[in-house]
Formats: C-alpha cells, structure tokens, sequence
C-alpha cells in the first residue's frame, strides 16, 4: 500500500501535464447552425430557381380581383395567383400584380390574352356560373407569337374560343349589327358551324366591322365568292308561289346569327384567314348580281315622288338594271318651279348578252356617252311607275317613248342627267286639269243670262208676228195665189200670149241667122267694113 506524500497525493499518480489545442478545431455545437444555413440556402436557391415570372395585367375594373386570393388558371389549371391590385397613375384603370409557375415562362407571348371570369349572359351563351362558389378568377389563353411579353391589357369580355381551336377566322363589313352579339352563332346549310368572335364600329361612324370564327373542318366551305347574311329573326317574302317563310334556327329568331352560302361557280379556291367579306341584310341581297362597272346619274322629277325609296329598281321592260340610291328636292329659281332629282346607279353589265358563252359581260358599246346620246334621241326616257298598287311603292321605268319632246343630254354636269317623262296617270291628270281650267275659263253665268234674254227676244217676236205679221203674210199670200192663177192662164197654149211669144221667137231666130251670115262674110272680106259690098261679087 503507498504510502502518502508530503503533499498529501498518492506517490504512484503520474502527474498531469497541459496540452496546446488547435485554434481552428471546430465546436460541435455549430455543426446546426451551419446545416440550418445550408439547407437556408438550398432552399433559397431551389426557390429563386423555381420562381416563374411576374406579369401585369390592365383592366377596366377591379371587379372579382382580390390579392393573395384571386388565381391565374389557364384550361382550369392553377398556374399563379394575383399578388396585388392597384390602380394606374391615371386612375383610369386597374393594375394587376400576378405570379406565375416557371412552366408558364413560354407562354408569355405578344398574343396571350387574359380575362376575368364571372357569371355571364351573351349571344345566347352562359359561362361562369362555377365562379358563383368558387369566386371569380383570371383566364388565360396561351399565344401563337414568338415575341415575348409581361405587360398585358386584359379583355373585358372573355374569348368565345381558345386560340388553340382548329379553324379560320373571317372579317364581315356591315351597315349595322342588327340583333347580333359575341357568341352569335354561324350558320351554314342551318348547321351551326361558328360563332361571332367580336365586333368594332368603324372609325368614321357609318358601319361596323365583326369578326366570325368558323370551326374545322366547315371553314374549307368558305370560299373567295361565298355570301354571309344576317339570319336573325324570320325572312318573309311574297312571290307568286305565295308567301314564304325561313328562318336558320330558333336560336337565331331569338339571339340573332349569321350565315352564309357558296352561289354555284367554278370557284373553288378556299378564302384565306381573315378575308373580307360584306355582311348582306338578307339572303336575297346576297343572291344578288354583283356588279363590276357602275354608272351614276340624276333623273329630274316633277310629279310626287310618294311611294319612291332608297334602294327601289330601276327597271328595263322587266328586267333590273339599276337602283335609288339617292332622293333629293330642287327649285330653279328661273322657272320658279320645284323638282325632284333623283340620283340612280346604272349597271352597264345587265344590258348585255350573259347567256351567250363566247361574250365578256361589260358595256354595250365602247363609247357610253354617243350610246346615251343615240338612246335619248329616239326616245329613251326615265318614267316613275307603280310597282304595286296596294302598298303604293314606286319604281323608276326605263323604256323608249316616242312622242317624247326631244332632248339632250349634259355631259358636263357630274352626275350627268338623264330626261324623264311625267307618270301616264299624271300626264291623264294634267290633261283633265288643263281641261277643267279652259271649262272654268268658259262664262256659263254670262252664256245663261243671254241666252235667256235671246229667248225672251224670240218669245216677243213670235208674239208680235201671231198678231200683225200672221194676218199681212196671209193677204199677200193670197194675192200671190191669184197672180199664179192668171200666170197660169195666160202660159196654156192656146192663148195669145204663146202665139205673140212663138212669133217672137220665130223672128228671133231669123235674125240670129242673119247675124251669124255677116259675121261669117265679114271674116272672109274684112275690107267691105271700109269699101263696102262689091256688087255681083260674093
């Protein structure tokens, strides 16, 4: 057992000598923090890497937009959410702030359009009515444009199809939108085959212009000459047959639509997207002629013109060759009269032979104005005439009158004017008026009083002659009576008289002959006149 020191330690202990550490050993106790630091980091990282892209997107207002709540879907897909919502440095409109997954980097492009979706009513179609529970959102419709994009103006009325549907869209011209909407539909053989994209009134104010989309495989149908027409409601037309009643669908009775057809021709190439085309008012425009060459003139009217419209034909011997399309009122100030002048489109090509397969449809002559000149000349003229006695509608006739006054035509004058000739129930009109104004000129009241005057007259004459002229005319009648009866006497035959009167006649004739003898001898001896008769000559 050892025995204890004088320091009171036991003597067989080693003693303890101090070691020298390292400085830069590291503490175990900071091993968390640095892999809390780390996985900081990682996370960072993945998250700055993962981050998508942050777009902003103008609205007119901030209707259904709520930061931090409202998302971003695109085919019903989350694929960011609105961050925040402001308003412009105008005050006009609403700007919002939203994040997107990276995978939707791509399809930031120029085109891509987004829109808030709500509840709906349009063109016959209802959409939204999910966001009732749910709450509306922001849509989005992926782009075709290679042009990358982050600042966008949302739509305020939402796509009727994506971008991504197969088909073409059209461009239609038209005077006015009649009962038509986005979400219309198209129309072709009474298929649905489309529907009306959106719509712009033009910048001049005199029409709109509306965007169709026709889905494939039906746009192959639309062809350069095809024909688009409102549909909307019921087309009612009389025609011999009787009346006549179409319509596309219930559908377009009620919301509208359009539609359109191919008139048979050997035009078979297909329309390219976004062709123009006009938008006619019905399916009888469309089927209308369409012509290339159009002449415009002025025909001066001096009867009513009750009964005339924009638009009313213009007839040749029952085939239309023209219309109305402006009506106007004049005074000549040297006549002092008022007329009526009304400005008419010609078409030229209806004059000549289409049926004939080895003729170009264009004018009848190369030179119109000497044509006009030789139509005017012998006859030709404008007439108003009814075109249907119950409603009371006009049309302007264009036919050959040949008692017409002569006339000429003013080449010089744009539009040129045409001569006219009064309606034949107003000619029969002006006569009777012209007629009934030479009767009124007729003094009856003067006629009638002497008249009645000149009957008085003879009333009184025929009274004087019963009582004085009647008894004279008898007396010398009577003597007349007797002077006869002794003419009578003395002209019998055997009275003195005819003895006196037939020796008379007797001498009478001897005479004569005595004078017709000299003559004849003075004729042959004018000389005896001065010598006398020579004695024994003849």
């Amino acid at each position: 057992m050892a025995t204890p020191g004088n320091d009171g330690l036991p003597p067989d202990l080693p003693e303890a000598k101090p070691v020298q550490g390292s400085r830069w050993r590291m503490q175990i106790v900071w091993l968390v923090p640095i892999v809390a630091v780390l996985i900081g980091g990682w996370l960072a990282a993945k998250a700055i890497l993962e981050e998508g892209p942050t777009v902003t997107i103008s609205f007119k207002t901030g209707d259904g937009l709520e930061a931090g709540k409202t998302k971003i879907k695109y085919k019903d897909v989350d694929i960011g959410v609105v961050k925040s919502v402001t308003l412009s440095h105008d005050h006009k409109r609403v700007i919002a702030t939203g994040e997107l997954v990276k995978d939707a980097t791509s399809m930031l492009v120029d085109n891509t359009r987004f829109w808030v979706v709500r509840p709906r009513i349009s063109g016959g179609t209802v959409s939204g009515l999910g966001t009732l529970l749910s709450g509306s959102y922001v849509g989005m419709d992926e782009g075709n444009s290679s042009k990358t994009r982050r600042d966008f103006v949302g739509l305020e009325v939402p796509p009727v199809f994506p971008s991504d549907i197969p088909g073409r869209e059209f461009v239609l011209r038209s005077n006015d939108m009649g009962s038509l909407d986005v979400g219309s539909p198209v129309f072709f053989r009474r298929l649905q085959v489309g529907q009306i994209s959106s719509y712009d009134l033009d910048p001049n104010g005199k029409g709109v212009t509306l965007h169709v989309f026709v889905n494939a495989p039906y746009d192959r149908f639309v062809r350069n000459d095809t024909r688009f027409w409102h549909a909307s409601g019921l087309d009612v037309s009389l025609s011999p047959d009787g009346v006549q009643i179409n319509t596309q669908s219930v559908v377009s009775m009620l919301i509208g639509g359009v539609a359109f057809e191919t008139p048979d021709s050997d035009e078979t190439t297909e329309a390219e997207a976004n062709t123009k085309f006009q938008l006619y008012p019905t399916h009888a425009d469309s089927l209308k002629t369409h012509d290339r060459i159009v002449d415009t003139y002025v025909v001066n009217f001096y009867d009513s013109v009750r009964g005339l419209t924009i638009g009313a034909p213009v007839d040749f011997r029952g085939v239309v060759v023209g219309e109305v399309t402006r009506i106007y009122t004049r005074f000549d100030p040297v006549k002092k009269q008022f007329s009526i002048p009304v400005e008419i489109n010609l078409y030229p090509e209806r004059f000549t032979s289409r049926f004939q397969h080895d003729r170009t449809a264009g004018r009848l002559s190369e030179q119109p104005h000497e044509l006009a000149d030789f139509l005017v000349a012998n006859g030709f003229r404008f007439q108003l005439r009814s075109g249907n006695p119950l409603t009371g509608q006009l049309y302007v006739a264009f036919d050959i009158f040949p008692d017409a006054p002569k006339a000429k035509i003013d080449w010089t004058r744009t539009p040129a004017e045409l001569p006219t000739v009064p309606r034949t129930l107003q000619s029969l009109q002006d006569s009777l008026t012209r007629l009934l104004a030479k009767l009124n000129g007729i003094p009856f009241e003067a006629i009638g009083t002497n008249a009645q005057r000149t009957l008085q007259s003879a009333n009184d004459v025929m009274a004087k002659l019963g009582t004085d002229v009647v008894p004279q005319a008898h007396d010398t009648l009577s003597a007349a009576h007797s002077a006869l009866d002794s003419a009578n006497d003395a002209l019998q035959p055997d009275t003195q008289l005819q003895q006196n009167a037939s020796d008379a006649m007797r001498e009478l004739a001897r005479t004569a002959a005595s004078v017709r003898m000299l003559t004849d001898y003075l004729e042959r001896h004018p000389e005896a006149v001065v010598q006398g008769k020579p004695g024994g000559k003849q």
